[in-house]
């Protein structure tokens, strides 16, 4: 690189950014990234994935110290909290991993530049660092990663104090009495889960009838159930018109779409998680000619390219579920087809997992898809209840589903609740995504005694020959 000119400029430090800039490297290309947050890792590792699951873990193990050691035969006297030092945890394991992708920046020879990018041309980047200083980059192509940004809900102002997005929630001072969470979704589900495990009312509204509307019905009514047990109380199909904020808390005025009913909540702590934007806001695309559709996504083609042959979109801000692996794998297969390799990504086979308790992961098509489609399947289950792993480790609650195609058996999708159900899905998706049939899975063996000998089990009754059932 000289003089700022690189064969690839990218904006965004994120999972798909920092990839697509990492492999763009080991393929030889002279690579900067453009990155404003200061920290790289973009929202999932400084505000979302990795903070959210250092809470459920802590908060989790605090619930376990706190209610179900005892039943092991484990006493532990009085327990309490520490939330600073919980919170501390959180912000250590996220700064090391920080500068962990800053390290592997050094290693492959990829320029780090702190600001933010705002494209000028087909080849120019401008960089504002903030101190009125503006850098400019010249590049072959530049490729746009800058994620995605909470939505926010018409009627009530974010403060990240009283009202608040995900940020606002991984950095709360003290447990609030009671907690409104605004949807029924992955973010609300898994934040709501730690300020409950934490000694949290939680309340969950939701404007649909159902939680997690993407998961399959069977899972989002089976981890309903589950999360109400718990002590979640859920109001779906209702809506929020307003809210005011005072010193000592948030009031909120609902209505029911069902019944037509208007009521006030109070909550100390209120968080929107309603879904997330494209963040394209401030890059100039208007200014160069980038198409967006109708949700404000950029435009691409199959070999992500914008309307700019120069420019291309990967993540967050195109088509697609706004998840961190999905981002990461674009980002690979992007750098790769700009060097002239082949890439490929099967968009049936990418896993979604929420991180309550149970965990629930799902891979490709639901019920509810398959019979719009007029798809004829054959349904495979079996409970973790008669697993004797799943039993010892958390009492066997939750199932595995397998649904394959009833002429060739090929797996069509994957869903479980269960522990383990985020790691257990890795098997179900390489099995998709070498077109494995259920009775591949089922001839398959696994070790005993395991949790994922619920998968094979599972596959064998779609023949409807389990062996534990």
């Amino acid at each position: 690189m000289t003089d700022n000119k690189y064969d690839l400029v990218v904006i965004g430090g994120g999972p798909g950014g920092y990839v697509a800039a990492i492999r763009a490297a080991q393929l030889g290309m002279q690579v900067a990234c453009v990155e404003k947050r200061g920290a790289l890792g973009g929202t999932c590792l400084n505000v979302g994935c990795i903070p959210s699951k250092s809470l459920l873990h802590s908060s989790e193990e605090f619930e376990k110290a706190e209610h179900h050691l005892a039943d092991l035969g484990i006493k532990t006297g009085g327990v309490s909290l520490d939330l600073k030092t919980m919170l501390g945890v959180k912000d250590k394991v996220v700064g090391e991993l920080t500068q962990g992708i800053e390290y592997l920046f050094k290693k492959n020879g990829i320029g780090y530049i702190k600001g933010a990018g705002r494209i000028e041309s087909a080849d120019t980047v401008a960089v504002n660092n903030g101190n009125k200083t503006t850098q400019t980059l010249t590049a072959k192509k530049i490729l746009i990663a800058t994620g995605s940004e909470a939505a926010p809900l018409p009627g009530l102002e974010i403060d990240e104090k009283r009202i608040v997005t995900s940020t606002g929630a991984l950095a709360l001072s003290k447990v609030p009495k009671h907690m409104v969470v605004i949807g029924a979704g992955v973010i609300g589900l898994e934040l709501g889960s730690v300020w409950r495990r934490l000694g949290a009312e939680v309340t969950v509204i939701e404007f649909l009838d159902r939680i997690t509307p993407e998961m399959d019905g069977e899972v989002a009514k089976t981890l309903r159930r589950i999360l109400k047990k718990q002590g979640f109380d859920f109001k779906l199909s209702t809506k929020v018109t307003g809210g005011s904020t005072t010193k000592s808390g948030v009031t909120l005025t609902i209505e029911s779409l069902k019944k037509g009913k208007t009521e006030e909540i109070k909550a100390d702590v209120v968080l929107v998680s309603v879904g997330r934007k494209p963040h394209t806001e401030g890059l100039g695309l208007e200014l160069v000619g980038v198409d967006l559709d109708n949700l404000g996504r950029i435009v691409t083609d199959d070999h992500f390219r914008t309307s700019i042959p120069s420019i291309y979109a990967i993540g967050d801000v195109i088509a697609g579920p706004m998840l961190a692996h999905k981002a990461e794998d674009e980002g690979m297969v992007c750098a790769e087809m700009m060097a002239g390799q082949s890439g490929h990504i099967n968009y049936d086979a990418i896993p979604g997992v929420i991180y309550t308790s149970p965990e629930v992961a799902a891979v490709g098509a639901t019920e509810e898809q398959l019979k719009e489609d007029g798809v004829d399947y054959t349904v495979g289950k079996f409970p973790f209840a008669a697993n004797a792993r799943a039993k010892i480790v958390s009492g066997g609650e939750g199932f595995v589903k397998i649904l394959a195609d009833t002429a060739s058996d090929r797996v069509l999708g994957v869903h479980i609740v269960g522990s383990d159900a985020g790691n257990m899905i890795g098997e179900a998706v390489l099995a998709m995504e070498y077109g494995a049939s259920a009775e591949d899975i089922a001839r398959t063996c696994h070790a005993h005694p395991t949790e994922m000998e619920a998968l094979k089990e599972a596959a064998l009754d779609v023949a409807e020959r389990a062996i534990h059932i």
